[in-house]
């Protein structure tokens, strides 16, 4: 029988984890996630939206040429990123969103929502102040978390033996 409290992350190549990181692009909670997870032994493959906003706000003119407006070119640039973000969630095992206290983050809850209805599993990071904005997500969420350290943990816990 497996001793309950072996933490050692488990020996099978097949469970390391896609995960899909959604979320603002503009501060450095993808770097911290990731290193939390590092510190824990815990090897992942990460995707998510383009990190680099001014290659995200730009996309849609590079591959289609200049548009005739703001409206278009916000537009065309949506549609490049949804497409990545359809095709990053097709790949993803789990969805970590992860709601900062910075900027307004419509996104995120995109994201969240088409992990939901893919049937991917969501772990909701998001302050406590911010209960009730999301509490539509919190309860579609599997696993709702107050701190990027509680999430790496889940994330652990989930590739333990």
């Amino acid at each position: 029988m497996q001793d309950p409290t072996d933490t050692a992350p488990l020996d099978v190549p097949s469970l390391e984890l896609s995960i899909y990181l959604a979320g603002e692009i503009h501060s450095d909670w993808r770097d911290r996630f990731r290193d939390l997870l590092a510190g824990r032994g815990i090897e992942a493959t990460f995707l998510g939206p383009q990190e680099d906003h001014g290659l995200s706000d730009d996309i849609g003119e590079k591959i289609l040429g200049t548009q005739p407006g703001p409206r278009y070119r916000d537009l065309e640039g949506a549609r490049v990123n949804t497409l990545r973000t359809r095709v990053h969630l097709r790949y993803a095992d789990l969805v970590v969103a992860c709601f900062t206290d910075r900027y307004r983050q419509w996104n995120t809850a995109a994201d969240a929502g088409q992990a939901v209805a893919a049937g991917i599993p969501l772990v909701l990071v998001r302050a406590e102040e911010h209960v009730h904005a999301l509490k539509e997500l919190d309860a579609l969420a599997d696993l709702t978390v107050e701190t990027l350290e509680q999430a790496a943990e889940a994330v652990a816990y989930i590739t333990r033996r």
